[in-house]
C-alpha cells in the first residue's frame, strides 16, 4: 500500500482557502501513483473554535462531498483528517474516511478532548469506536489526544487491526511526546501507525509536523520534518501476521487481571 500524507499549514477559521489549499496538494501527490491520502485534523477551520458555530460544517455535508469528489477523481481512498462537524447544537471533531469510490465507509468523533486547547468549551465528546475496513484491512483511526490513552488504542486493536491512523494539530514544544507515543503504540500493538500532524501556527500555538509511519517493529519507515510537505511511504500489510507470530502478545494477553 503506497500512502501519501500531507503534511499541511492549515488557514485559521477559513475552510475555503483550506480546501483551495488540499485541491492544490492533490495535483502534486497524483504524479505519484499513491493508494491512500492521509490529511490532518480539523483540516477545514484549525483551532478557530470560538468561531465554530458559524465556521463548522452542517452535518459534514460540505465536506464529506468534496472529499469524495477528490477521491472518485484520482481513485484513491483518503483519511480526511478531521472536521468540525455541526450537528444541531453540537459539535465534534470528527474524522472522515472516504474509499476511491467516492463513499463514505467511517466517521470517528474524538472520544478525549483536549483541555489545555479548550476543546471541552466549544466540541462534544464522541462515544463510537474508529474501526474500519480499507482495502479489506481491519484499521482504526483516532485523533491527535486519543493517542495518550493506550487502553482506548489497544481496544481498537483487538481482533486482527493491523493498521492504526492517528491525525493530529501536535504543538511544536511537546513534539518528543507526539515521537514517543506513537512509535511506543506500534510497538506495544504489534501493529503499522501512520500519524499524519500539521504544521504552521495560528494565534495561540506553533504545529510540530513530523508526520511518520512507523512499522510493527517500531522501526521507523518514513518521517516529516517540520515545514510544509507531502510524505510518501510504502507499507506491507501482511508484515503485521509476521511479527506477531514471532512475539504472540495478542494471545498472552491476560484480560482477567486487567480490570479496573
Amino acid at each position: 500500500m503506497k500512502i501519501a500524507l500531507m503534511q499541511m499549514d492549515i488557514s485559521y477559521g477559513n475552510p475555503k482557502l483550506n480546501q483551495d489549499r488540499i485541491v492544490q496538494h492533490f495535483k502534486n501527490i497524483t504524479k505519484d501513483k499513491v493508494d491512500l491520502v492521509v490529511l490532518p485534523e480539523l483540516w477545514t477551520t484549525g483551532y478557530d473554535l470560538t468561531r465554530l458555530d458559524e465556521i463548522a460544517d452542517e452535518d459534514g455535508t460540505e465536506s464529506i462531498q468534496f472529499i469524495s469528489n477528490l477521491a472518485k477523481k484520482y481513485h484513491v481512498n483518503i483519511i480526511a483528517g478531521s472536521i468540525a462537524k455541526k450537528t444541531g447544537n453540537q459539535i465534534t471533531n470528527t474524522m472522515i474516511v472516504i474509499n476511491r469510490k467516492g463513499e463514505l465507509i467511517k466517521e470517528y468523533s474524538k472520544a478525549h478532548l483536549f483541555r489545555l486547547m479548550n476543546e471541552e468549551k466549544h466540541l462534544v465528546e464522541g462515544d463510537d469506536d474508529g474501526i474500519f475496513q480499507l482495502e479489506n484491512h481491519r484499521s482504526a483511526g483516532v485523533i491527535c489526544y486519543d493517542i495518550r490513552f493506550p487502553e482506548w488504542i489497544r481496544t481498537h486493536m483487538l481482533n486482527d487491526t493491523k493498521l492504526l491512523f492517528v491525525v493530529a494539530e501536535w504543538p511544536k514544544p511537546r513534539i518528543d511526546h507526539w515521537k514517543a507515543l506513537l512509535i511506543s503504540r506500534a510497538i506495544e500493538n504489534q501493529c503499522f501507525v501512520i500519524g499524519c500532524n500539521r504544521v504552521g501556527s495560528d494565534p495561540n500555538n506553533e504545529f510540530g509536523g513530523n508526520s511518520m509511519i512507523i512499522g510493527p517493529w517500531g522501526e521507523m519507515i518514513s518521517e516529516a520534518q517540520d515545514t510544509e510537505t507531502i510524505l510518501y511511504g510504502e507499507i506491507d500489510v501482511e508484515q503485521v501476521d509476521k511479527v506477531r507470530n514471532t512475539i504472540p502478545i495478542f494471545s498472552d494477553r491476560r484480560p482477567d487481571l486487567y480490570k479496573l
